[in-house]
């Protein structure tokens, strides 16, 4: 719908920016300011105790100073009651006293029909509910009350119940005078395919109705009470009102109690969601009948940054939660992801709470999985990695699943943290790993404390320099030859990078490579300064690769890292068999630290071997500096003709 020119200008000047987020927050009144416009809150987008979202009144404007969340009336109105924009300006136009603009007749006559099914459906919730008090419905009563579910929590979720009868809900709607093309269009009935009246979608079934975020029943939910039925659970189908895959049931409460607090919990069904909700989990929802979905995944995550996915324990529970990990991994974003919360197995939250009650249920929740963990469980569950190709098939489901994450960062965080849960697999623990505690028990050693790393070249001296510069040679030979960027990505993104400057280069290598040098060049300049790539091209040994010199040969580029990525590791390696070394001779000493050290510092020499080889075409000047041997001889031939000589000079 398109608004005529100055309707927002008035109605934002008509709108106090105070009074519509009052509604709200609580104003902090030793921090405000009222009669300038100036208001302090604690921030209603996400959770915190001290006043950092500030309303300019003046101006019509918010900010946060904590979660950054910006603008005006509407979108404030928009975001806290998750509405479109024509609805969030509907709803401060009432408010202002300002009559919406006439729509054009079609979009008014979809939106009267609209109003028009969500009162049908309204009279439906009224019907199944009276039919749950009822002698009929005696049954579902002892059901919900065998759940756990007293009259005030089935009154709380208006929960009703649907006899056994062909149409009865039909036949109670048509004595109200409704139309039969607004029962059909509700979902409430079926067209007979005898000729005869259309049917009840819903017979002999328990009835939770399912609301959008503002309240309205778009939906309804059934439970058979019937062991029997081939459907334990039915929904309404899709309608004009309702797409089960952009809803999800208990949102409107749940947002609200999210954003007081509470964390947000993904569980798989109506009954699960009311006992967690009756259990003080207010913040719960469900995908109805499906798994998780794109839409749904971006509506939790507007309401919290990270929602617990809490499935059942078995088989399908798991199944699903895997497939909610491949949705996500592409869909990643800084601050947003999942964790997961595994139920006991055969068991689902309401089973878990009713056995073993509410602080069972809030230990699952703070032991909480992160997605990379779960990830990696999925991976390598009841697998043995007993030969190289096992190892090998495990590197690449791994790369293949990172590789999804479109985030450059994260997806070198998970690229890292996968590497290490990798290397504790094929590494197992020995006992020089531990050491005895207080009383009798043992604890693990503390991990050996690093040195800062040192940012600048000059103050840093020995293999560290050399692994700085190692380093520096791969960022400048990739930003000189980005073409070969794909075959080292996953190589990069596991380098450490000793210094922050070198992790700046390399995420801006893996964000921009693929757009050519000078797009690469340019973006590295915009964001790290226009000095960043004359130091790095300035450094020493890198100054003087060939692949960076001359840019652009694959080959040649290709070399190189290779080169200078197996002289880290080797390098890596070394210093790790040191460091184990060092713990397994103050304990027992044998032969064998004796001969993985050997063994490591063959591997390293073996390494720098190849380096010493990369600059047999080189010779030192005497000021210090290399030079080309074959330029140099050129030179000399060349002094030599016209009459100089070395030792004439």
């Amino acid at each position: 719908m398109s608004l005529p020119p100055g309707f927002l200008d008035e109605l934002r000047s008509r709108t106090s920016m105070s009074q519509v987020a009052g509604r709200k927050v609580i104003w902090d009144n030793r921090k405000s300011n009222q009669g300038r416009g100036d208001m302090w809150a604690p921030c209603p987008f996400h959770q915190e105790k001290t006043a950092s979202f500030h309303v300019d009144d003046r101006k019509g404007y918010y900010y946060c100073f904590g979660c950054h969340a910006k603008g005006d009336a509407i979108s404030f109105v928009r975001e806290t009651e998750n509405v479109e924009f024509i609805e969030a300006v509907r709803i401060l136009a009432q408010e202002a006293g300002m009559p919406m603009p006439e729509r054009d007749p079609q979009a008014q006559q979809k939106a009267d029909r609209r109003g028009q099914l969500i009162e049908v459906m309204e009279m439906a919730v009224r019907h199944f509910r009276l039919q749950l008090k009822t002698g009929g419905g005696a049954a579902a009563r002892d059901y919900l009350a065998g759940r756990g579910l007293d009259e005030a929590a089935q009154d709380r979720f208006d929960i009703g119940f649907a006899p056994d009868a062909w149409q009865g809900l039909w036949d109670h709607l048509k004595d109200k005078g409704v139309e039969d093309d607004l029962i059909l269009g509700c979902g409430l009935a079926r067209p007979s395919q005898k000729g005869g009246k259309p049917y009840d979608t819903f017979r002999g079934r328990i009835i939770f109705p399912i609301r959008d975020p503002r309240g309205r029943c778009i939906a309804f939910g059934g439970r058979a009470m019937d062991p029997n039925d081939n459907a334990k659970y039915l929904n309404s189908p899709e309608t004009e009102l309702f797409d089960k895959s952009r809803t999800l049931y208990n949102h409107g409460p749940a947002r609200e109690a999210a954003g007081k607090g509470q964390p947000l919990i993904v569980a798989e069904g109506y009954m699960d969601v009311i006992a967690l909700a009756e259990a003080g989990f207010g913040a719960s929802v469900a995908p109805l009948g499906t798994a998780v979905t794109e839409h749904q995944l971006q509506m939790l995550w507007r309401i919290a940054d990270e929602p617990i996915i809490a499935l059942d324990g078995d088989t399908a529970g798991l199944r699903a939660a895997h497939r909610v990990i491949d949705l996500a991994l592409p869909m990643l974003e800084a601050g947003k992801s999942l964790r997961f919360a595994v139920m006991p197995e055969g068991q689902d939250p309401d089973d878990l709470l009713r056995a073993e009650g509410r602080e069972a249920v809030q230990k699952l929740l703070d032991n909480a999985l992160p997605m990379v963990q779960l990830l990696w469980q999925r991976e390598t569950e009841g697998m043995v990695y007993d030969s190289p190709e096992r190892k090998a098939a495990l590197d690449k489901a791994l790369r293949e699943k990172v590789k999804l994450i479109r985030d450059p960062s994260i997806r070198s965080h998970y690229g890292q943290s996968l590497n290490d849960m990798r290397k504790a697999l094929f590494r197992p623990e020995r006992k020089s790993d531990w050491s005895p505690g207080r009383g009798s028990g043992w604890q693990k050693r503390p991990a050996p404390a690093r040195s800062t790393t040192r940012s600048s070249y000059l103050a840093s001296s020995g293999d560290e320099a050399q692994t700085h510069l190692r380093e520096a040679v791969v960022l400048a030979t990739l930003i000189r030859t980005p073409s070969v960027l794909d075959e080292f990505a996953s190589a990069l993104e596991e380098m450490p990078c000793r210094s922050p400057e070198h992790g700046r280069l390399r995420d801006m290598i893996l964000r921009h490579g693929s757009a050519g040098v000078e797009t690469l060049e340019a973006h590295i300049e915009e964001t790290l300064g226009a000095g960043a790539l004359e130091k790095l091209f300035a450094l020493p040994h890198v100054a003087l690769i060939p692949a960076v010199r001359r840019p652009g040969d694959d080959e040649v580029a290709r070399l190189t890292i290779s080169g200078e990525l197996g002289k880290l590791e080797a390098e890596s390696g070394l210093r790790a068999e040191i460091s184990e070394a060092t713990e397994d001779i103050v304990g027992v000493a044998d032969e064998s630290v004796t001969w993985r050290l050997s063994e490591a510092a063959q591997a390293r020499n073996r390494a720098v071997r190849s380096q010493q080889d990369d600059y047999t075409d080189y010779e030192r000047s005497d000021n210090g500096a290399q030079i080309s041997r074959s330029e140099k001889e050129r030179f000399d031939a060349l002094l030599e003709r016209i009459g100089f000589s070395n030792s004439e000079e």
